[in-house]
């Protein structure tokens, strides 16, 4: 197993602000890095417990939309053993008055969130830095790209991946050379004919990259009417075309499965791969996905239930039938109850008789005797179209109908 050098000074920014807006009703209420995955775990353990298996112990999270949503779950950072007297775990969040009027507020994209950060970056004096966002499934060993990135004398390393050209055109499209130098980088392209895209994790030199979000930012500043806006955006608007232009800029392959679940095609996608075996991020023992311990008991099914193809997470109770299906914590499922192909939350209770097929319900759901949540879609492809998404606390009446694709706001009695 690699290690990292003696005396390097690593530091890990995990950019966990975005409001999550693709995700619609899922995230009204709470940070998109929250968000459940595979029953017990939130989307911000992936991250944060490949950096604690990485050797990263200064890690600093930056949270912005609903970030009381995060706070009593990141715990100070302890499930990950980031928790400690000097450096660690720290929470960012934005400010007012700490400095000129284009760092106040809510940060406009991730590479202007860098920027507004640059001067305790640079306090830090990190020789590399760790840029993640946490809306991606992964798990990976950053020890021996952390080792490239410095033999190389890199200015930027990313790791990329290899997907579905469909699926590419949402992410950053990468190309390469022969020796793994980037030559040209394509920000959300709608179409494109290559699958290898970066995974939005990036080491950085740090002196260089806040030379060159110095340099675009008095090029692109701008007054957008509310308060200042660096112009910067994401990091493929600018910043990274930018580096890629410098010539120092590479690409490593991540190992491993990897996927952005921002969409609910994508984390319902996910949801299916992990039923069906593709999904090797929790297959590690030396880096176990790492997160706030669930106290409930075994789930419990009945002599008349039907499972198939399916995980219950912990306090789940099942006496209908399951298929192909994830449940959160503490979820019920009643007699002559139906669920498949969907994502059921916590504290879910889908009553007698009733039918879910193709859904994602968020937390305290309720389905009501003989409800129809969704429809099974036609063919094999899969759309955000075709999965209905219901909000949080939401009481879907007896006997009611709810057609695929339908979007129930937090709270809504149907």
């Amino acid at each position: 197993m690699s290690t990292l050098p003696v005396g390097l000074r690593t530091l890990a920014i995990v950019q966990a602000g975005g409001a999550g807006s693709r995700m619609d009703v899922l995230t009204r209420e709470r940070a998109k890095p929250a968000l459940p995955f595979a029953g017990t775990h939130a989307l911000v353990d992936f991250p944060l417990s490949t950096l604690a298996a990485s050797g990263v112990a200064d890690v600093w999270v930056a949270v912005q939309y609903q970030s009381s949503t995060l706070d009593t779950y990141l715990a100070g950072g302890r499930p990950w053993d980031l928790d400690r007297t000097h450096g660690g775990f720290r929470r960012l969040t934005p400010e007012q008055g700490s400095g000129p009027a284009e760092e106040d507020g809510f940060s406009h994209g991730n590479a202007d969130g860098l920027f507004r950060l640059r001067e305790e970056i640079l306090a830090f004096d990190p020789d590399v830095l760790l840029v993640l966002s946490a809306d991606h499934v992964f798990s990976a060993d950053l020890r021996p790209m952390v080792s490239r990135h410095l033999e190389r004398g890199a200015e930027c390393t990313m790791l990329t991946a290899e997907i579905g050209v469909q699926e590419a055109a949402h992410n950053m499209v990468v190309h390469t050379r022969a020796d793994g130098r980037v030559s040209r980088v394509d920000y959300k392209p709608g179409s494109t004919g290559t699958g290898t895209v970066a995974v939005e994790i990036f080491l950085y030199d740090p002196a260089v990259l806040v030379a060159e979000l110095e340099r675009l930012r008095a090029d692109l500043h701008r007054d957008d009417g509310d308060g200042e806006d660096t112009g910067l955006g994401d990091f493929g608007e600018h910043l990274v075309p930018a580096l890629v232009q410098r010539g120092q800029v590479y690409a490593d392959p991540l190992p491993g499965y990897w996927k952005d679940v921002g969409r609910p095609q994508a984390y319902l996608q996910a949801h299916r791969d992990l039923l069906t075996g593709r999904v090797d991020v929790f297959d590690h023992p030396g880096r176990p996905v790492l997160g706030p311990g669930v106290p409930d008991p075994p789930a419990w099914c009945g002599d008349e239930a039907q499972v198939a193809g399916s995980m219950l997470a912990p306090g789940s109770r099942v006496r209908g039938t399951v298929r192909r299906s994830v449940l959160g914590p503490r979820v019920e499922v009643q007699a002559g109850a139906v669920v498949e192909d969907s994502v059921l939350l916590s504290d879910v209770v889908v009553e007698a008789g009733a039918v879910v097929r193709t859904a994602v319900l968020d937390e305290g759901v309720v389905v009501g005797r003989g409800a129809r949540v969704g429809e099974t879609p036609a063919g094999t492809r899969l759309s955000d179209e075709a999965i209905t998404l219901v909000g949080r606390d939401s009481h879907i009446s007896r006997d009611a109908r709810i057609a695929a694709g339908a979007r129930l706001e937090p709270g809504t009695t149907a």
